[in-house]
């Protein structure tokens, strides 16, 4: 069974309107979908610009509650810049910035709080030379 990627995943959402204004206009995703689907469901679907990977903001699943989703892991290329950026839209980083192995992180949650994290690699490095 050959997998060429990962397409998309869901993260748990009270509020479409508001984590799609937050993964959009905070995060700096683009907006690929934002149409319904049926009488009670919208399909909203986000992604860093030119991924390949989306995510859709989901208000329908029992099974996963809002704020359930641990270690979403986003990737920049200036971690000062985009921790600042951040914080100039009132997200709180939690711990400040952090070092490792591997390169230097941030971790910070969504307005529904799931947990996020945005690093940036130490070109060359893995997470496993420790």
């Amino acid at each position: 069974m050959p997998v060429s990627h990962v397409q998309l995943f869901s993260v748990p959402v009270t509020d479409q309107d508001r984590a799609r204004d937050f993964y959009v206009d905070v995060l700096g995703f683009e907006l690929i979908d934002d149409q319904r689907m049926g009488p009670a469901m919208r399909w909203v679907r986000v992604r860093p610009p030119g991924a390949e990977t989306a995510i859709t903001l989901v208000t329908w699943f029992d099974s996963m509650p809002a704020g359930s989703v641990r270690g979403l892991v986003l990737e920049t290329p200036d971690l000062e810049e985009s921790a600042r950026r951040l914080e100039e839209h009132g997200v709180t980083i939690e711990g400040g910035v952090q070092q490792a192995p591997w390169g230097r992180y941030v971790q910070f949650t969504d307005p529904d709080g799931n947990g996020l994290i945005l690093q940036a690699s130490t070109p060359g490095g893995s997470r496993f030379d420790a």
